[in-house]
């Protein structure tokens, strides 16, 4: 059996012979964070409640800081290579300026993802 707690900032799993009192325990505390899979089962991560609260939480913004920071780019370097400046790359990351058609395209090329994430 294997346990999954998914509840930023905490994060961790349990394997093994997993006692119910514990697991009891685990629901209590941390409620729809809990995934709970027998031997040999697996679930997609889209399919976690965790991952769906986070995703009807994230925006367009939340998304390109994400992408950005995952490819190891500053602001900067990211405003650079689309022909923006630092200023509105600061500004789509934190929702004050939405990010454009064009613009999500040229995302969507830089980081080699659907531009639809970013709309």
């Amino acid at each position: 059996m294997l346990a999954v707690v998914k509840m930023p900032p905490i994060e961790f799993t349990v394997q093994g012979e997993i006692p119910d009192k514990y697991l009891k325990l685990l629901k209590k505390d941390v409620g729809s964070a809990l995934s709970v899979f027998e031997d040999g089962e697996t679930a997609s991560v889209t399919e976690m409640d965790w991952y769906k609260e986070m995703a009807e939480k994230s925006s367009p913004g939340d998304t390109l800081r994400f992408y950005r920071t995952l490819h190891k780019m500053t602001q900067d370097t990211l405003a650079a290579r689309i022909g923006v400046t630092k200023q509105k790359i600061s500004n789509m990351e934190h929702n004050s300026k939405p990010i454009s058609r064009k613009t999500a395209y040229q995302l969507s090329e830089v980081f080699e993802i659907s531009p639809g994430r970013f709309i």
